[in-house]
């Protein structure tokens, strides 16, 4: 059966394929949000079949396929690359509804000339096809990014990494293709595991080749490491936070805290959030004085099946929604930044699209005129990047603040093979605005629309984050 993508998908009038078509459609991409392997960049890693380039770490498709009953070992167990393949293949059918139906025939599409329904029946065939065509230049790792008009990708670093990848990337002057770090602060401010957060100074340690006794140690390596990552391309931080706590801690209670923490005891909630705002506070104004962007991705409740955490290990797909309740918080620390003219620019993304009000209107009350849309509520992330979860993001922002502000979207990927996502979004964003044109919210302006729409498809981001 042929697939019903087709150059419409998702274009329900003229107006949105006006917009889509002219404006949007063959715009480069900047992924500043992604989650790629560095060395399979650098290396211009060439995938032996698509099993490798499509499944390898795609936890999305893991938990579709637990959920319709395939065994662990067909996810990320020790099955063949083919048999893997066969078992994804076969319950693809049955992900309607899901935006992995739609990613998945999109992504055979594109760059595979693939314009088959995915299937038990189409397995085999498609298999062959796809594997025959990974075996070319064109389809390597760096293949594969040029083939979508990626322009430039921001991995998802520690602070402690040697960034190896990424230098020896920037020396191929053949690429067109920019590939930067991100500063990850998830590790540094894990206050409330004493033994993994003495691991993370053991590794920070390494790196710098300086052992850290004191808090004033700490925040030295940490400079130096922000440093590191500037003099390498590096605009942005990042951080991951289930519950977003923060106080205004003083000086003698947070180097207490990391006194205790540094001989492994465990801190108490009090001493832990103090360390761990400290810490915040220091990253954040080390992002202000060199024109950082700072992200928070606030609300995913992680390892939620513990079990299978224990069994299979991190990042396996056992994650869920977690339920935010801390908006004082997170305006005190914005609060905090702004009271002392340190407030970098700014994402906020949340995970329950119960909040994107709270988020939408939280990023308003800190834009102070100096810069377009210097705070932002981030794009629909993760279990929200599908189409009604952009949508209402869509909402929240054109409601509450300025969607024409909005540096649009970022892959949160894995796969070299998910920048169809970028496709999906842009047709989503003509469709949404172009359903309001033809309920006459707004008026038939193309070259005003289109420009917002160009603008929030790649101008805006190329602008916002000073690369």
């Amino acid at each position: 059966m042929k697939t019903f993508i087709n150059e419409n998908f998702l274009l329900q009038s003229d107006t949105a394929k006006q917009l889509y078509f002219n404006y949007a459609a063959d715009l480069p991409i900047i992924d500043y949000h992604n989650h790629l392997p560095p060395q399979d960049v650098a290396s211009n890693r060439q995938f032996a079949n698509i099993s490798e380039a499509w499944l390898e770490d795609d936890h999305y498709k893991w938990r579709a396929m637990r959920a319709m009953g395939i065994n662990e070992k067909y996810c990320t167990g020790n099955a063949s690359a083919q048999d893997k393949f066969k078992q994804w293949a076969k319950i693809v059918p049955y992900t309607i509804g899901n935006p992995l139906y739609h990613w998945t025939h999109m992504e055979l599409q594109q760059p595979f000339g693939i314009n088959e329904m995915l299937s038990a029946n189409s397995a085999d065939s498609i298999y062959q096809q796809t594997n025959e065509l990974l075996a070319n230049a064109d389809f390597s790792s760096q293949g594969l990014l040029k083939n979508r008009n990626v322009e430039l990708i921001c991995t998802t670093d520690d602070p402690a990494d040697s960034l190896q990848h990424h230098y020896n990337f920037a020396k191929q002057s053949q690429n067109s293709l920019t590939m930067l770090p991100t500063f990850r602060l998830d590790s540094l401010l894990a206050t409330d595991d004493s033994q993994q957060f003495l691991k993370t100074l053991d590794r920070l340690s390494q790196s710098v080749d300086k052992v850290i006794i004191s808090y004033q140690d700490l925040l030295d390596v940490i400079a130096s490491r922000h440093q590191h990552f500037h003099n390498l391309g590096c605009r942005l931080s990042d951080v991951g936070i289930s519950d977003f706590q923060f106080c205004s801690p003083s000086t003698s209670t947070v180097e207490s805290a990391f006194s205790l923490i540094r001989i492994g005891k465990v801190l108490n909630s009090e001493q832990s959030v103090a360390l761990s705002s400290a810490l915040l506070i220091f990253i954040s104004q080390l992002n202000a004085d060199k024109g950082w962007v700072q992200q928070l991705h606030i609300g995913a409740l992680r390892n939620a099946n513990s079990q299978k955490v224990i069994t299979l290990g991190y990042g396996k797909g056992f994650d869920t929604i977690g339920g935010y309740n801390n908006t004082l918080a997170l305006r005190n620390y914005l609060d905090h930044l702004a009271g002392k003219e340190q407030l970098a620019k700014t994402i906020l993304y949340n995970l329950n699209s119960a909040d994107n009000e709270v988020f939408s209107t939280m990023a308003g009350s800190f834009n102070e005129g100096d810069i377009r849309g210097k705070v932002q509520h981030g794009a629909a992330w993760w279990f929200l990047d599908q189409k009604e979860g952009i949508e209402n993001h869509f909402r929240s922002i054109s409601s509450l603040g300025l969607l024409s502000c909005f540096v649009g979207m970022l892959t949160d990927s894995r796969s070299f093979l998910s920048f169809s996502r970028h496709e999906y979004f842009r047709r989503i964003l003509c469709n949404f605005l172009a359903n309001d044109v033809e309920q006459g919210l707004l008026p038939k302006d193309l070259p005003l629309l289109g420009e917002i729409i160009s603008n929030i498809s790649y101008y805006n981001a190329k602008n916002y984050f000073n690369f």
